[in-house]
């Protein structure tokens, strides 16, 4: 991955719709070797998907919650029961699992603290549990789909 090919990703990551001739215009190329960069970037897999960012707000989904799980089983058939039942749960948009003191971190997204309660009780119905707790956040200080790219090679 070369400065242009990077430049490219960086312009798309910000805008997934830019026009060819935008995009060869911003990088110095005329738009054929353009694109023949993206499909490149798509070929070996630097870009995997083009999504619509919707607006939360719009969507009445204004409440971040930061849900951290603690379990007391650490075996695969736990993990697969577990990876399930958050993939039924829409309002989880990611889920990690972490070193240190949290076993897994999701992400949830809803209206309301009672939206959540409903979230959580859908979450503990489905598998068994240690600690669940959950942190509101206040105010949303940075968002960003777009991956830093000065480490790419």
């Amino acid at each position: 991955m070369d400065a242009i090919d990077r430049r490219l990703l960086a312009l798309l990551q910000e805008n997934a719709e830019t026009p060819l001739a935008t995009l060869a215009e911003a990088v110095n190329l005329s738009t054929s070797p353009c694109w023949r960069r993206v499909q490149a970037l798509r070929e070996r897999g630097y870009i995997t998907r083009h999504v619509a960012l919707a607006d939360r707000g719009k969507l009445n989904l204004g409440v971040t919650v930061f849900v951290s799980v603690k379990t007391s089983q650490h075996n695969p058939a736990w993990l697969e029961q577990f990876r399930e039942a958050v993939r039924q749960i829409p309002e989880v948009l990611e889920l990690y699992r972490m070193s240190g003191e949290v076993d897994y971190l999701l992400r949830v997204v809803v209206p309301d603290i009672a939206a959540y309660d409903g979230v959580y009780q859908r979450l503990i119905r489905s598998v068994a549990l240690s600690d669940v707790s959950s942190s509101f956040a206040m105010e949303e200080l940075k968002f960003t789909t777009a991956l830093p790219l000065d480490y790419a090679s």
